[in-house]
């Protein structure tokens, strides 16, 4: 399994959310290429980043520090935050992104992620579901579309998306373990490659994904608070490429 260690980047910094709550952040690491470095030393092949900027605003204000990431880390990127139209994609994939997330547009604008899937293969796109009560939130997650998280999922893989990164939004940052029940409910739906997202919290969760099949697991708040460490969890988690 996968694992992607997330840097966050909010007005130059690197914050973590609670539930996706802007109002939330706060700074949990200095430099997001030294945090990046420490990623890769702790074994990490991949970075989760996410520019919440550009998520809430459509403002790519954070790229530069992502690009840095991008170039400098060794890791390879899985970055997603605002991208919202053909002109984002090519910017994020020409920069050398490994793999871009498709969030709010894949709702609003599906044709988007055909486009990305024929620019880029499907190794490089994948569609971000932010679910909260199962319904799949838009807009830095402040906007409920009305969606089922599992029909939606259906519909993505319908569109050719291999890749699909699930977050359920009441467990993000929460150190709560993550939702095992959406994430087979989603692992019955679609024979798509899962990465789970929020709630990751201690090294039997990371096992527990494991086992249970999914592809990769995002490790946000865990990491910089050391319920997680990332060394021992590389080890448990397995090839990381």
């Amino acid at each position: 399994m996968i694992l992607f260690p997330a840097i966050d980047m909010k007005d130059g910094r690197c914050v973590r959310l609670r539930k996706g709550d802007f109002s939330t952040a706060h700074q949990v690491a200095n430099s997001p290429i030294e945090t990046a470095k420490r990623f890769a030393d702790a074994g990490a092949k991949w970075v989760h980043m996410v520019d919440l900027d550009g998520a809430r605003d459509g403002v790519r204000s954070n790229f530069p520090l992502i690009y840095e990431v991008i170039q400098q880390s060794g890791l390879k990127v899985d970055l997603g935050g605002g991208l919202k139209n053909e002109l984002d994609v090519i910017t994020v994939g020409e920069a050398g992104v490994g793999r871009m997330v498709i969030g709010s547009a894949a709702v609003t604008k599906p044709e988007l992620v055909q486009y990305a899937l024929r620019q880029y293969g499907p190794e490089r796109v994948a569609v971000g579901i932010d679910c909260l009560n199962g319904r799949v939130r838009t807009v830095g997650w402040e906007r409920d579309s009305g969606l089922d998280y599992l029909d939606f999922a259906a519909r993505m893989e319908g569109l050719g998306v291999k890749y699909i990164v699930y977050t359920d939004i009441a467990a993000d940052g929460m150190l709560s373990g993550p939702s095992y029940g959406q994430l087979a409910a989603l692992q019955k739906r679609v024979g798509c490659h899962i990465v789970a997202s929020g709630g990751v919290t201690t090294l039997d969760d990371v096992k527990r994904l494991r086992d249970m099949g999914l592809y990769g697991a995002i490790i946000g708040k865990a990491y910089y608070a050391g319920t997680i460490d990332l060394s021992e969890a590389v080890r448990e988690a397995g090839e990381q490429c």
